[in-house]
């Protein structure tokens, strides 16, 4: 896969990364946590809610019916919460205040079809309960007030339509005496149908003066029905459920902005976290890793993984020549600490000195007793079989052309999540130019749950076995030799020379440096039964004189020997005659 196949390939947002992004930060949200957790709990100290009332008023709707969803109720609701039920109860209470900004301190919920509660607050208990009562008053007043006008109107109705029929039956009387008057000459059918017509009409006269009675005595169950059933109260106020309320929301929501703040931030800043990504970026293998070192507990814990690593790094670079350099990258104590421990180690093999350049450390201080020698960047060169240890920095601001007198080579002590990936492209990109290799990486306060390989396989110059452009050798297969001739063989006569066929050698790239390689001596001819025929043939003197002088050996094949727990077969020897007759 290429590099641009790579990159297509790689998502736009790396949730792994992205998780242990959002759990390294866990200072910052937790933080934010605790800060919305206090700041919730001294809201509910120091702006207490103001006191509040409730009311409950019982609503009796004419046209109420069982299979009603609370549309009724609803619309009570609605008509509560309006500028003529607040300025009736403003009216009520005497208050200059304004009707909008006395919508704001109360609200209706309906708790049943026919149950409204009504909230009230304000600034003392005598004045929301003194505000709950004069709301009540004014939603039973509109609504028993509307009720009654909505029956009057229907009264009305109804008296009109009555004396419109009145109207009509008044001519239709006439008519009738009209033709009662003729005597014998009176149509029967015309009489006929003006009495069905003011049979008619006085039905409907009568019908609708009943019904207007009816409307004229109004909605007396709704009057009498609706009213308040539950008088307004002060709700009970506990001081520690509204800090724990309050402080429970505080610190939800300070949670959630500390999470929502660390992921962005984890995307905008685009520092790596992960093994895998220090490694891609540096260009370097990750040698070891160590945690932050804890201040209080589990000291002498981070001191012994400390100096495990740094025995780990002494090896590295013992057997090479010439000097090595730590460069810190964002853990400047680790940094000093390690070169220290590391410098005890080499001082064991010979002679060694560190070169302080490493800024806000004392390298002096820090060794102590330890037998190394700590010198200044502008001290007399090394001598001798001394080994130089260069401690120094790669923090923004370094100048880069004073790194080569540090090392030859280095190693990078770098701290996850403090660098972007671009400052380290420019760190790999200048130790680059300097040819000063890079033997490897130490990761500090990494991730423990990062599982990541950060070892690079895509070329030699990277790795720790091939730093300073040392390439291991091979191995080398021997080649077995040809038998060798015992006896000067005739002219006329050829013996054709036989070679024992070998394997082909398995190409070997690379080895680690610290692997032994072991060779493979050369293997001793093995003669086979053929070619001991032929010499017996050509010398039969030979192998008189041979079988005279000594006894015969036993012989043993070469498939023999892998299967040493056999017993050895064992041959007789060839006679003279039995060879001359071969």
């Amino acid at each position: 896969m290429t590099s641009v196949e790579k990159a297509k390939s790689e998502p736009l947002i790396d949730l792994q990364r992205l998780v242990v992004s959002i759990r390294r930060r866990r200072r910052l949200w937790v933080a934010t946590a605790l800060l919305g957790l206090i700041v919730g709990g001294l809201v509910a100290v120091f702006l207490p809610a103001p006191p509040t009332a409730v009311a409950q008023i019982l609503v009796v709707h004419p046209d109420d019916s069982p299979t009603d969803s609370g549309t009724l109720m609803r619309t009570d609701v609605a008509v509560m919460q309006t500028t003529k039920i607040a300025t009736e109860a403003l009216k009520k209470l005497n208050s200059t205040q304004a009707p909008e900004e006395f919508l704001k301190d109360y609200e209706g919920l309906g708790l049943t079809n026919n149950v409204l509660q009504l909230t009230v607050k304000g600034k003392t208990n005598d004045e929301a309960v003194a505000r709950a009562q004069a709301l009540s008053d004014a939603f039973i007043t509109e609504y028993v007030a509307r009720n009654q006008a909505a029956a009057s109107a229907e009264q009305q109705a109804l008296l009109d339509q009555r004396n419109k029929a009145q109207a009509e039956l008044t001519p239709i009387e006439s008519d009738i005496v009209a033709e009662e008057a003729k005597g014998r000459n009176a149509n029967p059918a015309q009489l006929e149908r003006l009495y069905s017509r003011r049979a008619e009409l006085t039905t409907k006269i009568s019908d609708y003066d009943g019904r207007a009675q009816e409307a004229g005595i109004g909605t007396p169950k709704v009057a009498a029905g609706t009213g308040i059933v539950d008088a307004p109260r002060i709700l009970p106020h506990s001081l520690l459920k509204t800090i724990a309320t309050d402080a429970g929301i505080g610190f939800a929501l300070g949670l959630l902005a500390g999470l929502a703040l660390a992921a962005v931030t984890s995307v905008v800043k685009d520092r790596p976290v992960l093994r895998r990504e220090i490694s891609n970026h540096l260009g370097a293998s990750v040698l070891a890793q160590l945690s932050d070192p804890p201040r209080f507990w589990r000291r002498s814990h981070a001191v012994a993984r400390r100096q495990r690593v740094a025995a780990t790094l002494a090896r590295a670079v013992r057997d090479g020549g010439g000097s090595v350099s730590l460069l810190d990258l964002g853990a400047r104590k680790v940094t000093a600490a390690l070169a220290v421990d590391m410098g005890r180690e080499l001082a064991a093999k010979g002679p060694v000195s560190l070169v302080d350049d490493l800024p806000k450390t004392n390298l002096r201080e820090l060794a102590g007793d330890a037998p190394v020698q700590v010198l200044d960047r502008g001290d007399a060169p090394a001598a001798g079989d001394e080994r130089r240890v260069g401690v120094g920095s790669i923090e923004p601001g370094t100048s880069w052309t004073d790194l080569e007198f540090l090392g030859e080579e280095t190693i990078l002590v770098v701290r996850t999540g403090h660098a972007n990936t671009e400052w380290m492209h420019t760190v790999a990109r200048q130790l680059a130019d300097r040819r000063i290799p890079i033997i490897g990486v130490v990761v500090v306060d990494p991730d423990p749950r990062d599982h990541t390989d950060g070892t690079l396989w895509n070329g030699l110059h990277t790795a720790l076995r091939g730093r300073g452009g040392v390439v291991p050798e091979p191995v080398v297969v021997p080649e077995r030799t040809a038998v060798p001739e015992r006896t000067a063989v005739p002219e006329r006569q050829t013996v054709p020379e036989r070679r024992v066929p070998r394997p082909a050698p398995k190409p070997v790239e690379m080895f680690p440096e610290d692997a032994p390689v072991r060779r493979l001596s050369t293997v001793a001819p093995v003669e086979k039964d053929e070619e001991r025929t032929v010499e017996r043939v050509l010398d039969p003197q030979r192998e008189k004189k041979s079988v005279r002088r000594r006894p015969p050996t036993p012989y043993k094949r070469p498939e023999d020997h892998d299967n040493a727990d056999q017993p050895t077969k064992r041959f007789a020897p060839v006679s003279p005659d039995n060879a001359e007759a071969l």
